[in-house]
């Protein structure tokens, strides 16, 4: 299987994305498509592996990259040539079976749109983030992509998020709630409350609306929002996470006693942060578009990139393209039947 993998993409530049591309090769039996300057690639192949060239790595030379702060449509549009342009025309041209990228999260976004197009009845493409939770992982979608939904909108990313969470997560039955400010259905925004009948006869393991602080305790398996609502919902978490460290971090300088109690609880702070850190789940696919995109935190390791291209190449394996287009015939037929 070959993964294209936007080199130049994300904060740190090709460095962690080279080590995470030839760890994948190393480990998951998989082929690569580095996407970006050659030289500059070369160079940095030479250091990760000692050799400029690897047989299953290609170097795909491109000038073009769509910067962080540009916006984009327009920068998508000015840039055909550009790397997450490219390397997403590629999975589009049956060249790769899966796009990676931590580079420009809207831009990879308006590539696989333009050059991938919508799964045939996906009426809005969704963005899928795993959050770790007290039982195991929910899946939060939509994180960012659709800032304006309506209500059938959010009954296709509910059977989206379970495909994900069954194929991926190893979850038969995955549990689906609605996220909203009460447990009632009486409570929430004229979306809420729109959705909740369409999820209550989908057919899906429909739990009802949960709130805000029901996610982290893992209450259900996959939550379904509005983009808008759901990237502030994963900022803000993410911020939290970050936060509660630093504080934990001024505690423990305060005295010799708390800088004890911390050596002696080195081992569990270590598997906490491992547990919230987004380098364990690697990126967040874009859910109903024709073809497997992942989208990487900007701020991604090695270890993230390894972790992304290993989730796309199991939702290439998983057919999860197929089972989405199956689950929407099916949901259809029960429409027209029902």
């Amino acid at each position: 299987m070959r993964i294209a993998l936007d080199a130049v993409g994300g904060d740190f530049g090709v460095g962690p994305n080279l080590e995470g591309g030839v760890r994948a090769v190393q480990e998951l039996d998989c082929e690569l498509d580095l996407l970006g300057p050659s030289s500059l690639i070369r160079d940095e192949l030479k250091r990760v592996t000692g050799l400029d060239h690897h047989p299953q790595i290609r170097v795909v030379h491109t000038d073009q990259c769509v910067q962080m702060e540009e916006e984009p449509t327009t920068a998508c549009r000015e840039k055909p040539g550009a790397s997450i342009m490219l390397g997403t025309k590629f999975v589009a041209e049956g060249q790769a079976a899966a796009i990676v990228s931590a580079g420009n999260s809207g831009a990879t976004m308006v590539a696989a749109l333009w050059h991938l197009k919508r799964i045939p009845g996906v009426l809005r493409p969704a963005l899928a983030i795993p959050f770790p939770t007290l039982k195991g992982t929910t899946v939060l979608l939509d994180a960012g992509a659709n800032t304006e939904c309506k209500p059938w909108h959010l009954l296709q990313f509910a059977m989206m998020g379970s495909l994900y969470s069954k194929y991926i997560f190893q979850i038969s039955s995955p549990s689906v709630g609605i996220l909203s400010n009460g447990e009632e259905e009486s409570k929430g925004n004229e979306l809420t409350r729109g959705a909740i009948p369409l999820l209550k006869h989908s057919g899906l393991n429909f739990f009802g609306p949960v709130e805000g602080r029901d996610i982290p305790q893992g209450i259900v398996d996959v939550v379904v929002c509005d983009g808008f609502v759901g990237n502030i919902c994963v900022k803000l978490t993410e911020g939290i996470a970050g936060a509660i460290f630093q504080m934990l971090r001024s505690e423990v300088d305060q005295s010799p006693l708390n800088k004890l109690g911390a050596l002696l609880m080195k081992g569990g702070f270590r598997q906490l942060k491992k547990r919230l850190s987004y380098d364990e789940y690697g990126g967040a696919p874009l859910l109903g578009v024709n073809g497997v995109s992942i989208v990487c935190h900007g701020k991604s390791n090695a270890k993230a990139i390894f972790n992304a291209i290993r989730l796309a190449k199991s939702l290439v394996e998983a057919h999860a393209n197929e089972q989405i287009r199956d689950s929407l015939d099916a949901m259809k037929s029960s429409v027209a039947t029902g």
